[in-house]
């Protein structure tokens, strides 16, 4: 039921999610290089989006992105040994995927992607480091690094802020990544604190340092 309310247009709307972000800012894209893309990417919502790259170094991950025919070209492989020519996509994107990297390799990827997309990078992160174990038996779910407002403001993002105040949540603890939108939320009953999650997004997303997650945009120069 939470999915499905989440899901809604007229939900993402009033309260800013991931869904919603990811629609309005690539609403000018037509092509998508999706680095990470896991096994339901939510670029599978933005309907305008004509051609898509997913790129997925976990096989039962890509295995079940393929099967739902998220993307028009898969490739697996690490996201760091990837090389595309210059301007090669309307926009680059990263969701949930920085903080699986060491801090050095994600700045790495930052600027292969500032070269490979004409128009935008899009990035959603947590905010800071959150600690997260191995999910689903594979290893790259590991976080290895945070990325905090600060330091995405640095790097000359724009930043909104998601999944509403940060002091509400706290490390996934299930064994697989699943569908369940409550999986992070810190205190019981989680449906109730959820609900107040929901409603603080209200607030953070304009107030992004005080939010659990981050969305970050940068555009670019597409006359360099």
């Amino acid at each position: 039921m939470i999915k499905k309310i989440y899901s809604l247009k007229i939900f993402g709307k009033l309260f800013h999610t991931l869904i919603y972000c990811l629609e309005k800012e690539l609403s000018d894209c037509k092509s998508v290089l999706d680095l990470g893309c896991g096994p339901s990417s939510p670029l599978k919502y933005c309907k305008n989006i004509m051609f898509s790259v997913g790129v997925e170094a976990f096989a039962p991950y890509l295995e079940r992105s393929q099967k739902n025919k998220v993307h028009t070209k898969y490739i697996n492989g690490k996201i760091e040994n990837l090389e595309f020519p210059e301007k090669s996509f309307d926009a680059v994107i990263m969701i949930e995927v920085l903080e699986h990297l060491s801090q050095e390799t994600g700045l790495k990827i930052i600027k292969k992607a500032e070269k490979w997309a004409r128009k935008k990078i899009i990035v959603s992160t947590p905010n800071g480091f959150i600690n997260q174990k191995e999910i689903d038996k594979n290893i790259l779910q590991k976080h290895l690094s945070g990325w905090d407002y600060q330091k995405m403001k640095k790097l000359g993002f724009k930043i909104m802020g998601l999944a509403g105040l940060k002091v509400l949540r706290t490390e996934v603890q299930n064994e697989t990544m699943g569908n369940d939108l409550t999986t992070s939320i810190k205190f019981k009953p989680k449906i109730f604190w959820f609900i107040v999650a929901s409603l603080s997004q209200l607030l953070t997303y304009y107030f992004p340092s005080l939010a659990f997650e981050l969305f970050s945009v940068k555009l670019l120069d597409e006359k360099k």
